[in-house]
């Protein structure tokens, strides 16, 4: 009975080594397959094509991603651009940000991961979760229009000198992005933080799609 208790040992623990080493070949053809995700955002004015930086960012990532599968950006829209014109902050920079669907429940927050965590700095085209205070951010998201240094880890933008967490950029469509970015028909508020910026008529995500690689 001890020997064929020791040889189905042997056999378990033969098949948990085999398995555990199938499983790790698994996991790291996933992040090679993966280090760069796909996506498309299908606005009213156009498609932009993204791309996203797994390796670099995975928490950002994986929070975005599970936007996406949720279908949580279907009838989204980006509702507020910010110019040097009607930028009410200091530094001034350019963005574009949207959102999913107003009627969407948000998941919990995710961890900031910031430029000095990631390497990926706010450039032209750059996407970025957008947040309040650290470790706030949810679904909320933005498009650099040309290089922001103000938003990255140490940048002056936010006081708190964390910056923000970008975690893809757009390959095509940035036509579409500056398109949104001159729109100026904005809404009334009463927050002059952000006077002037928020659309009358928001630009409508239909939907946000992964692509194959």
């Amino acid at each position: 009975m001890k020997k064929l208790a020791l040889e189905g040992y042997l056999q378990g623990l033969t098949f948990f080594l085999g398995f555990s080493l199938f499983t790790q070949t698994l996991l790291a053809n996933e992040v090679k397959l993966h280090g760069v995700q796909q996506a498309v955002i299908t606005t009213s004015l156009g498609n932009i094509e993204i791309e996203l930086y797994s390796e670099q960012a995975p928490v950002s990532v994986s929070n975005f991603i599970r936007y996406i599968e949720a279908g949580a950006f279907s009838n989204g829209r980006f509702y507020r651009v910010v110019r040097l014109d009607n930028d009410n902050g200091s530094p001034k920079i350019e963005v574009i940000q949207g959102g999913a669907n107003t009627e969407f429940k948000d998941f919990a927050a995710i961890p900031l991961e910031t430029t000095k965590q990631t390497g990926i700095t706010h450039l032209d085209g750059v996407l970025s979760m957008a947040r309040g205070a650290p470790d706030t951010a949810t679904s909320e998201f933005f498009i650099c229009i040309g290089a922001q240094p103000s938003l990255d880890f140490g940048g002056l933008r936010n006081p708190d000198g964390q910056g923000f967490a970008a975690f893809g950029r757009v390959t095509k469509g940035m036509h579409i992005v500056r398109k949104i970015h001159l729109i100026r028909d904005a809404l009334e508020v009463e927050d002059n933080y952000v006077k002037g910026q928020m659309l009358a008529q928001p630009v409508t995500i239909s939907n946000m799609t992964l692509t194959k690689n």
